[in-house]
């Protein structure tokens, strides 16, 4: 219940910051001036802006075992499975989340966790990482999932998404109509100046949107890992962990829930990155033990 009012809270606090934004700069009477009902158009895009990201949140888990390939284990299809799911009640007792759903899937070093709810998430694991790693290590990656789940990052995210998207459909609308009448000099109703501009507008501020949200991502890897030190009693697990992933291939994930991965290599991009560098998060864990 306090997800869906904060969900219902942004969503108002949103339409309520760009009504005032444009009522400031005076383009409220600009835009009724030329017919545009600018409070229909911040209407339209809070639903557009958070709509995509609600739906995609609420079907996460269904998208992440289509995608992956995960099959839920109960633990009693054998001794490892039986430890996974043991290891998960413990941590997610401690983390005082429900206990989420266990799956296992083929490929490389990862694991991730989501779902919409803190007591009804789903945490995965490879089938590389349960052969890469020692137990202490695997118990580690769970704990900095379960720290998502405690964290509500997922919720979070799509928060911090919904609302970047909200202002990427509003404001590429509004430069579309004032390049549309100022450059391309449309008189009455709205040109093709209209359409080419709100296009270029939501590359341009989806590039720059996209950058703040992968900001977010690497920022909450941090948390996961120091709430994983916290859930084990000690940040070596989570640096051996680390250590491991540093030296292996770990990708592998589909893009639905590459962000919600254990690791992800860096390129060239960095500021796209939804993964700070392993050598960097080690280094963070360390000073918390010194």
């Amino acid at each position: 219940m306090k997800r869906i009012i904060l969900f219902l809270a942004t969503n108002i606090a949103v339409l309520l910051v760009l009504s005032v934004v444009v009522s400031v700069l005076g383009l409220d009477r600009w835009l009724m001036a030329d017919g545009i009902d600018y409070t229909t158009l911040l209407v339209f895009s809070a639903v557009m802006g958070f709509g995509g990201s609600l739906l995609s949140l609420l079907m996460s888990k269904t998208i992440a075992k289509w995608s992956t390939g995960a099959q839920v284990v109960d633990g009693s299809e054998g001794t490892t499975q039986y430890w996974l799911v043991q290891t998960v009640r413990k941590l997610a007792d401690k983390a005082g989340v429900g206990m989420p759903e266990v799956a296992v899937y083929e490929g490389p070093a990862n694991a991730f966790a989501t779902g919409a709810f803190r007591d009804s998430a789903l945490v995965a694991v490879s089938s590389g990482l349960l052969e890469s790693m020692s137990r202490e290590e695997v118990e580690a990656v769970l704990g900095h999932e379960l720290s998502h789940v405690a964290n509500g990052d997922m919720v979070t995210l799509t928060l911090i998404q919904g609302v970047l998207n909200t202002f990427v459909v509003f404001l590429s609308r509004v430069v579309g109509y004032l390049v549309d009448k100022a450059v391309f000099r449309t008189e009455r109703g709205i040109g093709p100046g209209f359409y080419i501009t709100v296009i270029v507008c939501q590359i341009l501020f989806g590039i720059l949107a996209s950058m703040i949200v992968a900001w977010f991502s690497r920022y909450r890897e941090f948390r996961a890992d120091a709430g994983s030190a916290r859930l084990l009693g000690s940040p070596q697990p989570m640096i051996a962990a680390l250590s491991r992933l540093g030296g292996i291939q770990t990708n592998g994930l589909p893009e639905s829930v590459k962000a919600f991965g254990i690791a992800s290599r860096s390129g060239l991009f960095n500021l796209f990155a939804t993964h700070p560098p392993i050598e960097v998060r080690i280094a963070a864990l360390q000073a918390r033990s010194s």
